[in-house]
């Protein structure tokens, strides 16, 4: 019985520190291969497993999705996918791989504000006080850009901020057709769907990549970060939710900038400053009290779905 427990926590955990390793691990890929380039990389080992995961949940017998219901995913995919990761490598291009970290966990104070813009759920006053003060948080975050001038790193976190907004509004808009079809199929379909256009984006960085010149772990970390931290990572986070439960699951997720921080200050050098630190303590302080305050009653008709299991 205590093994039933312990394994679901072990890998929640085991995904947790995956993820936080990818944001310095992503940036070094960065620098070999650009933004554009390990995006272009990504996506033609992205069908691969796409293709591996529908087929080890559904054989070949893959679900069919009514003519109606293409299209809305076909728009929520190349948002939620597609400019989503465009804006995250740009912006973390500009940035540090701590402040992508931290700035792309403000995602679930966005996904209030578009529920409450869109009329699906009313915030309680705990959850206001969670959006401001995560909003503080990100001034004070970024205020050594802003009063430095620094318009480029400025403009780096600001990216990354809409890359989070992007991706709250495709977590609350796919919640409809994860509710009927899985998250499984969602995320499988999308991805094939979302290679081609993103593989023509790319197509001209990935033509001028000096693919010889590469070292071994360019290679190596672009497959784990699509397949260890991506498909596997997913799978094995909306299994630890299953088991564990969201709520008790779900705190394990601000560990991340900590271990994102951690690694890029030992690995990366990167510094931080004391107001850096209260700042993204202050952002995640904000986001969890968004995150986890009880919200105010709306009517039956416009709750959104429950969370998918997967």
């Amino acid at each position: 019985m205590k093994a039933h427990h312990t394994a679901p926590l072990l890998a929640a955990l085991a995904v947790v520190l995956v993820w936080g390793l990818n944001f310095p691990l992503q940036k070094a890929l960065f620098g070999e291969v650009g933004p554009v380039g390990f995006l272009g990389l990504r996506y033609l080992l992205v069908p691969f497993c796409a293709v591996a995961l529908l087929c080890w949940r559904f054989g070949l017998r893959w679900p069919r999705l009514d003519r109606g219901e293409v299209g809305p995913l076909v728009r929520l995919t190349l948002v939620g996918q597609g400019l989503h990761l465009l804006l995250s490598a740009l912006g973390m291009q500009g940035s540090t791989a701590f402040s992508a970290s931290v700035l792309l966990a403000c995602g679930p104070v966005f996904t209030l504000l578009i529920l409450r813009a869109t009329g699906m759920e009313r915030l309680s006053r705990g959850q206001v006080a969670g959006v401001a003060t995560a909003a503080t948080g990100a001034l004070l975050f970024t205020s050594d850009k802003l009063l430095a001038a620094d318009w480029h790193a400025g403009l780096g976190d600001l990216t990354l901020l809409a890359a989070a907004a992007l991706f709250s509004y495709y977590t609350v808009a796919s919640k409809p057709l994860i509710q009927l079809h899985g998250g499984v199929t969602v995320l499988g379909y999308g991805s094939l769907i979302c290679t081609l256009p993103m593989l023509l984006w790319c197509a001209p960085s990935l033509v001028a990549l000096d693919w010889s010149a590469q070292p071994l772990w360019v290679w190596s970390g672009t497959a784990w970060q699509v397949a260890g931290g991506g498909f596997i990572g997913w799978l094995a986070w909306g299994w630890a939710n299953e088991r564990r439960g969201v709520a008790r699951t779900a705190p394990l997720i601000y560990l991340m900038p900590l271990i994102a921080g951690f690694t890029a200050w030992a690995w990366g050098g990167e510094q931080f400053t004391a107001h850096k630190l209260l700042g993204a303590g202050v952002i995640l302080a904000g986001v969890a009290l968004a995150q986890f305050s009880p919200g105010s009653a709306s009517p039956p008709a416009h709750r959104p779905p429950p969370e998918p299991s997967c």
